[in-house]
């Protein structure tokens, strides 16, 4: 006869464990220490053998919650399937799904492969995650998600005016993609045919200075600076070096050469990844030889005055330029890059293979080959200390008008 709720209720333990018979290979599994455990005894599909399937704890499940449990299983008998084995499938494919979503592949990836990027790129990288992407596909199963999905999001953020964000997180989102197909988690990148939805985003130059006589002044004015010594440093030294902003101001004294009178930085700390070579003309090496008694003994060439264990601060020599009297519409700390790549071609008829090594730019040669950082080592050499010299030529003429004025 089938059980009832008064005798399931009733049920206490024993010397041993023990069961009460409900119907339909159902039963209740009464132990000594009191547990009661619902548990459905079937034969396999195809084996025959006899298997046990756990439907529940009473008083958790109740009776009608167990037989309907047992219904269920019944059914997937009835279509050759074992509950058993069913059982384990779905858990196992919820946990590939709660292991599988975006946001999990996404931090495994960024673990796996921002460890070689610079900080600032993986600060930059994970806001954006966590910011555009996250919040909306975090939870999502990376291999559920389609183009139309991924899109909307895009879209979302160009429409806060972010053209450029979104592009940037659209590629983001096709390397975390393609991190999963690699790792057998996903099929497909739908980043990978959305792109030409987007808006294009235009070519964006840094304001610089060109003109030759207004090159002079902006040299003067630096020499005229009234402040830090480090910034004063990192001032003089921008124009000279032309290196990225971010180079220049992470610059540690164990990357420079003195016997050889040039700077090694590590690929680690270049965005195109390779290895890049500065030579050091007479006034840059000048330079550095008066900062050395005052952050020599630190790691930075360019201390944080927060505290020596971290660099100068990447607006410390925009801050300074803007006290000067330059905005930002007219130059940038990175427009001296552009400002040497203009003159040196345009003024100083340099080879363009030539500054495009120096300024560390990917160049291949007529062979294909990438790259090198001792390519064009003694020519890139001569170009510094010629650049160095037409740079002083500039300033001194400047001061000379300016004197010539006040008389």
């Amino acid at each position: 006869m089938p059980l009832t709720e008064l005798q399931v209720k009733q049920a206490k333990p024993r010397d041993k464990d023990y069961k009460l018979s409900d119907e339909k290979g159902m039963f209740l599994l009464v132990t000594k220490s009191g547990g009661r455990y619902w548990r459905l005894k079937y034969r396999h599909p195809h084996t025959k053998k006899e298997r046990k399937l756990a439907l529940g704890v009473y008083p958790e499940t109740g009776l009608k919650r167990a037989r309907k449990l047992r219904d269920e299983a019944r059914q997937l008998l009835l279509d050759g399937i074992d509950p058993s084995d069913h059982r384990k499938a779905t858990r196992a494919e919820r946990y590939d799904s709660a292991t599988n979503t975006f946001e999990a592949l996404a931090r495994e990836w960024y673990s796996t492969r921002m460890g070689d990027k610079s900080e600032s790129h993986r600060k930059r990288t994970l806001r954006m995650l966590e910011r555009d992407l996250f919040p909306y596909l975090g939870n999502r199963p990376i291999a559920d998600i389609s183009p139309p999905e991924l899109l909307t999001i895009l879209k979302r953020i160009e429409d806060r005016g972010a053209v450029e964000t979104a592009k940037r997180a659209r590629q983001t989102a096709s390397m975390v993609f393609r991190f999963a197909i690699a790792g057998g988690r996903a099929t497909n990148d739908p980043a990978a045919v959305v792109g030409g939805q987007l808006q294009p985003t235009r070519t964006k130059h840094f304001p610089t200075i060109t003109q030759p006589a207004e090159v002079g002044k902006l040299l003067a004015a630096i020499d005229s600076y009234q402040g830090s010594p480090t910034v004063r440093a990192a001032l003089k030294l921008s124009p000279l070096l032309f290196c990225r902003p971010g180079e220049l101001r992470a610059l540690e004294w164990a990357e420079i050469d003195w016997e050889q009178a040039r700077i090694e930085l590590p690929a680690s700390k270049m965005k195109m990844r390779h290895p890049h070579i500065i030579p050091l003309s007479h006034q840059a090496l000048a330079i550095l030889r008066e900062l050395e008694p005052l952050t020599g003994r630190f790691r930075y060439v360019f201390p944080s005055p927060k505290g020596a264990s971290r660099c100068m601060s990447e607006n410390a020599v925009r801050t300074a330029l803007r006290n000067m009297g330059y905005d930002n519409d007219t130059i940038t700390p990175h427009g001296f890059r552009a400002m040497a790549r203009t003159l040196l071609d345009e003024v100083l008829n340099e080879r363009v293979e030539h500054i495009e090594h120096q300024l560390a730019h990917s160049v291949r040669d007529a062979n294909g080959m990438a790259y090198n950082r001792t390519k064009h080592l003694s020519q890139r050499t001569a170009m510094m200390q010629k650049w160095a010299d037409y740079l002083e030529k500039l300033r001194k003429q400047a001061f000379l008008e300016s004197s010539n004025k006040v008389l």
